[in-house]
């Protein structure tokens, strides 16, 4: 069985804050966003826990192994370096989007989003103890998509066939087993899943070359952290490209990093 702990990471009050006392430059947030992005990955990573965009002012992030204190540390950080707060809320459940939930409602209950007198809250609940069966990651990319896409067509015909990929993936995988799944860059798509079996990968990758018919292939590993169960994956999903096939589960362990 697996124990997710999810993190959310909510920007305050940053839609009022954008436009006042006027609108800011639309490349100055951006600017923002990425730097905070940035810091907050580079935080975490150094925890072994993973962290993704979404929409920028929120950030979903898988904290296995990251205790209370470091959460306030970071929050502490960030709030001595920005003009902007984030509120922390976290949560534990065996399905990542149950965990997710239940993080949402943490900061729903102090508040609006919106609201400027909702700053900072830090709340939830923190796995006292890791265990190498917590988390179950699938790394997937598209197959050949260098030569299919990258080499055949323009950037932006090449990005909608990569995105239309992913909106396929991150809906059934949602749907179907309550993971969640997210884009990080080039080709690739990270999802964080209970514990699935092969099966539940191959009928993914079988559902996405019928819906937007785009190949995929997938590596799956398991881990007391994010970055186990990733790393894993990551040898996982070698496998695949050296053998040819769509599903490879359980790469080898990251000790050896």
């Amino acid at each position: 069985m697996t124990t997710t702990q999810v993190t959310l990471v909510q920007i305050d009050n940053y839609g009022p804050w954008t436009t006042t006392p006027e609108p800011r430059r639309e490349m100055d947030l951006q600017t923002l966003q990425s730097r905070l992005f940035a810091d907050i990955a580079q935080f975490l990573g150094h925890r072994d826990a993973y962290v993704f965009f979404t929409r920028f002012d929120n950030m979903i992030a898988v904290t296995n192994g990251v205790d209370g204190a470091a959460h306030a540390a970071l929050q502490e950080s960030i709030g001595n370096r920005y003009p902007v707060t984030v509120s922390l809320g976290t949560a534990v459940a065996e399905r990542p989007v149950d965990a997710l939930e239940a993080a949402n409602r943490q900061l729903q209950v102090e508040g609006s989003a919106q609201d400027e007198h909702r700053t900072e809250v830090l709340a939830g609940e923190y796995l006292a103890e890791t265990t190498p069966s917590d988390l179950q990651v699938a790394h997937f990319d598209v197959v050949n998509a260098t030569g299919k896409y990258t080499d055949q067509l323009n950037e932006f015909d090449t990005f909608i066939n990569i995105e239309r990929a992913y909106g396929s993936l991150m809906r059934h995988l949602r749907e179907r087993h309550g993971a969640l799944s997210f884009f990080v860059g080039g080709d690739n798509i990270v999802s964080v899943c209970s514990d699935l079996p092969e099966g539940a990968f191959a009928d993914a990758v079988s559902h996405v070359g019928e819906d937007v018919d785009v190949e995929l292939q997938v590596g799956v590993g398991r881990g007391a952290s994010a970055h186990e169960a990733g790393f894993a994956a990551k040898h996982a999903l070698e496998d695949c490209r050296h053998d040819g096939t769509s599903v490879e589960l359980f790469g080898a362990p990251a000790a050896g990093d």
